[in-house]
């Protein structure tokens, strides 16, 4: 089987977003077509309650996905639909914007705050699909444990088992894996499927004919292949693990709003400007 080699590695930019967040746009809209389905991903990772307490105040989204995961932290968080509550250590918030929500995300001060979040583009289809919120608890998300690995899975399948979601349109695998020290961790791959992790800490060969270690607070983006592959150094690594299969559909996107066309993004902003953005 085809091992996936390297395409390209992403440091990412520093960015402020929101009220005044700090963190790191990992990749964005310039990424789009390689990244595709998957439009942008935020990383936070702060000890200093001032580069986000200012949060992420009310704003509308449209024709995207968005899934936070936090490794660490307090996120405080309501929408238009009446859902609020906290994301703690561990949870995920998986929200599906479809044809229009307003929310808000609101970091609290704590210790740490580490984590992502991800933007998943969805298809024409269901752009104006009824929004959808889902709570995902530490303690609903699989774990599955060997020797020399943690694997938690959020959302598709690993070694049979499936994860806390499935996801109703682009159905992406979204693994969060730990490794000890020189060790190695192979997976099987959808071939056609975009593949990319986030390394959150420590730093793994990802290139079975190069013993060139990449380290931590870089997205690899991965050719097509069978197989994914790691070798750890001696310190062990965490990355996050994210795939799914590409729209190849084309995108008009304007600040929270994805689209399909410049018809579509320009009918939304006068909707959220006439108040009948929420269907």
């Amino acid at each position: 089987m085809s091992v996936r080699t390297i395409r390209k590695v992403i440091t990412g930019q520093s960015k402020q977003d929101g009220a005044g967040v700090k963190l790191v746009r990992v990749f964005g809209y310039h990424d789009v077509l390689d990244f595709d389905p998957f439009l942008m991903l935020d990383a936070f990772d702060s000890s200093d309650p001032a580069d986000y307490i200012k949060g992420f105040p009310w704003h509308p989204h449209r024709g995207i996905e968005t899934v936070t995961y936090l490794i660490e932290g307090i996120v405080e968080h309501g929408d238009s639909l009446g859902n609020k509550g906290n994301i703690m250590d561990g949870d995920c918030q998986w929200m599906t914007a479809g044809s229009g929500i307003i929310h808000q995300e609101m970091p609290q001060s704590s210790d740490k705050m580490l984590g992502v979040q991800l933007w998943i583009n969805l298809p024409a289809k269901d752009k104006m699909t009824p929004p959808k919120y889902r709570d995902i608890v530490k303690a609903n998300i699989p774990v599955v444990e060997d020797k020399n690995s943690q694997v938690r899975i959020i959302s598709g399948n690993y070694q049979g088992i499936s994860g806390a979601i499935s996801g109703e349109y682009v159905k992406p695998r979204f693994l969060d894996v730990k490794l000890n020290g020189n060790s190695e961790w192979i997976l099987d791959t959808d071939r056609d499927s975009n593949l990319f992790v986030y390394i959150v800490k420590g730093e793994g060969c990802f290139n079975p004919e190069s013993l060139e270690c990449i380290s931590e607070k870089r997205a690899i983006l991965f050719n097509e292949g069978e197989t994914f592959w790691v070798k750890t150094a001696d310190e062990g690594i965490r990355f996050l693990l994210v795939s799914g299969t590409p729209l190849r559909e084309p995108i008009a996107w304007g600040g929270p709003i994805v689209m399909n066309t410049k018809a579509e993004l320009n009918q939304a902003f006068k909707e959220i400007d006439d108040g009948n953005f929420i269907k």
